[in-house]
């Protein structure tokens, strides 16, 4: 698992940038109906996509809430006064208080199926009845394009997916959450090259190979032997679900 504190300040620039935000935000806002008056934005991380949310919305009282210091600092920079540190699994807000909430790349972070269902629960909670839900799904899946990288790393170690579509669909109806809705989005800029890859791997950004390890660096050379090492292959397509609380 990545130090968050240590990435906050140069996140941004390896995750796509405003380029990818602005995708992502469009398509949680396509999701979010237009009357919310109140919208909470759980790992908001460095708040590069909860700004955009903001801004397209000015009626809208939004606000980012995070875990890791790093990442709230640079996010209360973007919307002075609206961050909280804050816990996705225990939420620091009353039952009930807000027509929407997100979270964008949030639910694949968490290690155990529990913590998983715990934020989707708390997210819930504090959703008033007929509020709606969104969170991206399916993380680590969309970045699998069918790319020469992709053949590489195939034979990789993987943890089960802790965002997987269907888990995080039955954790939300225990929760009185209905599905009302989806969308795609592209990860602009993420697309791999296989040095980048390699880096990453050499960094522990692949849960299951770690830095230094024989396997790590096996699949770090094969990548370091594919063509037109520096040039991104396709970008990946994220998915998003949308669920609305009953009452």
């Amino acid at each position: 698992m990545l130090d968050y504190d240590k990435e906050a300040d140069a996140y941004d620039d390896t995750r796509g940038g405003e380029p990818r935000a602005a995708a992502a935000a469009d398509a949680v806002l396509g999701l979010v109906p237009p009357g919310t008056r109140r919208l909470l934005d759980v790992g908001c991380g460095t708040g590069i996509v909860t700004r955009r949310l903001a801004a397209a919305r000015p009626a809208t009282r939004v606000t980012g809430a995070d875990l890791t210091y790093g990442m709230a600092r640079i996010a209360a920079v973007r919307l002075p006064g609206a961050v909280v540190l804050a816990d996705s699994r225990a939420l620091p807000f009353p039952d009930g208080v807000f027509d929407a909430v997100t979270s964008v790349w949030l639910l694949h972070l968490l290690d155990r199926p529990e913590d998983v269902r715990a934020a989707v629960a708390e997210c819930a909670r504090v959703l008033r009845p007929g509020g709606v839900y969104v969170t991206t799904v399916d993380k680590a899946a969309a970045h699998d394009v069918g790319s020469d990288v992709d053949a590489v790393l195939a034979p990789r170690p993987r943890r089960p997916a802790p965002d997987a579509a269907p888990l995080v669909e039955s954790y939300a109806a225990a929760h009185l959450l209905h599905p009302a809705g989806r969308a795609r989005f592209p990860g602009r800029g993420q697309g791999r090259s296989p040095r980048r890859t390699a880096a990453d791997l050499r960094r522990g950004w692949f849960t299951q190979l770690r830095p230094g390890d024989p396997l790590t660096e096996r699949f770090a050379e094969q990548l370091e032997s594919l063509p037109d090492q520096e040039l991104p292959r396709e970008d990946p397509v994220f998915s998003v679900r949308a669920f609305r609380k009953a009452g």
